[in-house]
């Protein structure tokens, strides 16, 4: 990826301009080596047209926050003091909410407040997890280190989203231009072509009055049928709001074929790469399990968690404390957990099991969209198909009759 870049070197002297590199952190590596100190940097071409539309949806995007978390390190790691590099890193955000949460954390520091006490004050920035990991580096006086901890977790964090959208856009477009098509023939062209049946009074099938009483339909009372997705989506969404709602949709999709095992993967990496992150920044377990069931979507992934904690708070081992979950976590998460407990090396032996995981839903992903295509191509052959018949046989018929 090629990043453009700002560079100062200790005595003031600056350099900028355009560079290779495989994330913010290998470039901060390649300017340090050069006698610089990256203060600036964001994606060259394509890349930096997706971050400007990530910060245009409002808010601060992930890819923003994780260049923030990389370059504070490398000033933090430099001896650059916090309100200076706050204040610098300030100036290269785009998001004006980001901006002015970083001037007011630069403020509060020059108080005398402490980094994890300003972070508190923008939890909508901030989440808990980022909260408690600068807390705990901040008390063991090795913040640097937990912030390339931290910027680790997010990277892996945003590759995991960007691999599961990336092999869910596909079919979405795909059904979204099927749907978009079929409406518009169903307005356009079946009432023509059910006033011609009407004029040559031609005996229709039950296939060809479904299909022009719903294009009729839609040509007169569009509204209504617009109305009716509306209410459909608002009502969905209502009900995901809901405990009982969220515990049904999150077990469909739990129990759907294909798409479950992408779900499981997914969450089984997201649970084991943050309780690694939490453990190796010395956060202690029972926390790091409370924060991990806050950062989990689905419900049953959550609930499995905090009751874990609630054991591992008696005093029973987290494998053991999981062990009842085989449903939704694989047989290896709990093997893995209890080798980590009994060498004492949980936080490294998650990281590699996280690692593996994230390959696992790289390689579900890639088999997800070979398995969804043909899938696609046999609903589109058979609405078209449903649609060509239902309109050819009258015609047929008059033919016949001649």
């Amino acid at each position: 990826m090629r990043y453009i870049f700002v560079a100062k070197s200790p005595t003031g002297e600056e350099k900028s301009g355009e560079i290779e590199a495989n994330d913010t952190h290998h470039l901060a590596g390649i300017l340090k080596k050069q006698g610089f100190i990256l203060i600036k940097a964001e994606p060259a071409g394509e890349e930096k047209k997706k971050l400007n539309f990530e910060i245009s949806l409002g808010g601060v995007s992930l890819t923003e926050k994780l260049m923030f978390v990389r370059n504070l390190q490398v000033m933090i790691a430099s001896g650059l003091p916090l309100p200076r590099s706050l204040e610098t890193l300030s100036l290269q955000v785009k998001s004006k909410k980001f901006k002015k949460a970083l001037l007011q954390m630069r403020e509060e520091i020059i108080k005398g407040n402490n980094f994890s006490e300003t972070l508190l004050k923008h939890p909508d920035i901030f989440s808990e997890m980022f909260q408690s990991m600068i807390k705990v580096g901040e008390e063991a006086g090795n913040l640097d280190e937990v912030l390339k901890i931290l910027a680790q977790q997010m990277e892996r964090e945003h590759e995991l989203k960007s691999k599961i959208k990336g092999a869910l856009m596909y079919p979405a477009v795909i059904i979204s231009a099927m749907i978009g098509i079929g409406i518009l023939m169903l307005v356009m062209v079946v009432p023509k072509l059910a006033q011609t049946f009407e004029e040559l009074e031609v005996e229709l099938p039950a296939t060809t009055q479904l299909v022009m009483g719903l294009g009729t339909f839609l040509a007169e009372k569009w509204y209504l049928f617009f109305g009716g997705i509306f209410i459909l989506f608002l009502l969905l969404w209502r009900v995901k709001k809901t405990k009982g709602g969220k515990k049904i949709i999150d077990k469909f999709f739990l129990k759907m074929p294909v798409l479950s095992t992408l779900i499981k993967k997914s969450n089984s990496a997201h649970t084991i790469r943050t309780l690694s992150s939490l453990i190796a920044s010395g956060v202690p377990i029972v926390r790091s399990l409370e924060i991990t069931s806050g950062t989990l979507g689905n419900i049953y992934y959550k609930t499995a968690v905090i009751a874990a904690c609630e054991k591992v708070k008696k005093g029973e081992k987290l494998s053991d404390a999981l062990s009842p979950y085989k449903d939704i976590y694989p047989l290896i998460v709990f093997q893995m957990i209890k080798v980590g407990e009994e060498t004492g090396e949980t936080s490294k032996i998650l990281s590699k099991l996280a690692a593996f995981f994230e390959e696992e839903v790289t390689n579900a992903t890639k088999n997800l969209t070979a398995i969804i295509e043909p899938v696609l191509m046999l609903i589109i052959g058979g609405v078209i198909g449903f649609f060509a018949i239902s309109m050819v046989q009258p015609m047929y018929s008059m033919l016949g009759e001649i």
